[in-house]
């Protein structure tokens, strides 16, 4: 929700403290004034002379504004430093939240010191990650124990398919076929949800990927697809260093193309694969002709087991888990997904994540341009040309 900018609170405590000392220093000199100096005579005899009143309310004022100067200069130094101290805990808690609106459920404040408002506070904080974290685990575990159990039985109907398939004297049944159809999909299905349960759990180790050749080689291995549906497959940018799961970015990079290629024109349709290096992030673009993509839909493609505004069935091309598993494995590398549908049809899909060390990110722009390879694929099965794309640091 956008909000109109204003103070923060340390800032607004800062000014009450402030103004509060300058408030009780005014009523205390205008008491004396009451009080004390408006009572005095005009003369006052004084050992060794005489107390002129006009003199005496002249270096009066003059101290006033002296002491309410340091007043307000100590008000607002020491409010700063007394509401930093006062607001610290809320921002523990707040860095804490933001870490939990990421995902991360493991971080706890754990706040030290007595029992007080902020203490409570944080003390619920941490009872409610812990109960989602137990809840997130357990249907996580829910989900991979389920699908390693349907493993074995789909692999040993997959078997006895293939043996009634390959049997030479059965009669022609197209049941046969549309059950190892059926039970190819199951299969897609359960090794879906576990890669998806694995990368929301964020169990891999980080290793040095180059997303270039994550690109180059999700393309080289769905060429064959883009081939058959007459779809051009394009790729080419610089040399995209970062940090990861490598079998985890490849199925990332494997199911965009793919989701590219199969949602497109029926023919002599597009697939554009680039990537890029900046400052402080490689991104990652696979753009592809096809229908128009209304905005307001765009959001709900990153759901599980859904095409468009249509629920995913059992004639469609895939399992409807490709651009979640996207979405699941982009945030458990901490970066970010956008999806844009491009006004001429299709959509523009960006994955950004962060860069590698900057000792990598030196080496890549040391090293001497490599050649992006491009694949245009079309309707006779052409392969196209290499394209040498340029490299810009940024």
């Amino acid at each position: 929700m956008d909000r109109q900018a204003g103070l923060s609170v340390r800032v607004r405590l800062t000014l009450s403290y402030a103004g509060f000392l300058m408030v009780a220093g005014f009523l205390l000199l205008a008491a004396m004034w009451v009080f004390v100096l408006r009572h005095l005579p005009a003369y006052t005899p004084v050992s060794g002379g005489v107390l002129i009143r006009s003199f005496l309310l002249r270096d009066f004022a003059t101290a006033a504004g002296s002491v309410l100067l340091f007043l307000l200069v100590f008000g607002l130094v020491g409010g700063w430093i007394l509401a930093g101290r006062m607001l610290a805990p809320l921002t523990r808690i707040t860095h804490a939240t933001r870490l939990a609106s990421t995902g991360s459920l493991s971080h706890r404040i754990r706040l030290p010191g007595p029992t007080d408002e902020f203490r409570e506070l944080a003390d619920a904080f941490d009872a409610m990650l812990a109960r989602l974290e137990a809840h997130v685990a357990e249907q996580q575990r829910f989900a991979a124990n389920a699908s390693h159990e349907l493993r074995t039985p789909l692999a040993v109907s997959k078997s006895l398919l293939d043996v009634a398939r390959a049997d030479p004297n059965r009669a022609a049944d197209p049941l046969v076929d549309r059950l190892h159809a059926v039970n190819t999909r199951a299969i897609d299905l359960t090794e879906a949800l576990l890669l998806l349960s694995r990368a929301d759990r964020r169990s891999f180790t980080r290793e040095h990927v180059d997303l270039s050749l994550m690109a180059e080689e999700a393309t080289e291995t769905l060429l064959p697809l883009a081939e058959k549906n007459g779809v051009a497959l394009e790729t080419e940018g610089d040399i995209a260093p970062t940090t990861g799961s490598p079998a985890l970015l490849l199925q990332l990079t494997t199911n965009l193309v793919h989701n590219a290629i199969v949602h497109n024109l029926p023919a002599q349709g597009s697939v554009w694969v680039t990537t890029e290096l900046r400052s402080r992030t490689v991104v990652l673009t696979v753009e592809n002709t096809g229908e128009q993509v209304a905005p307001e839909l765009v959001s709900t493609l990153t759901e599980p087991f859904r095409r468009g505004t249509e629920r995913v069935h059992t004639d469609h091309a895939g399992v409807g888990l490709g651009l979640a598993i996207v979405k699941t494995i982009t945030q458990a590398h901490d970066g970010t997904l956008t999806l844009t549908p491009r006004p001429a049809g299709g959509l523009r899909i960006t994955v950004e994540l962060p860069t590698a060390s900057p000792h990598l990110r030196r080496l890549a722009y040391e090293a001497p341009p490599r050649t992006s390879r491009s694949r245009c694929a079309n309707s006779s099965g052409f392969p196209g040309y290499p394209n040498s794309p340029s490299r810009k640091p940024p």
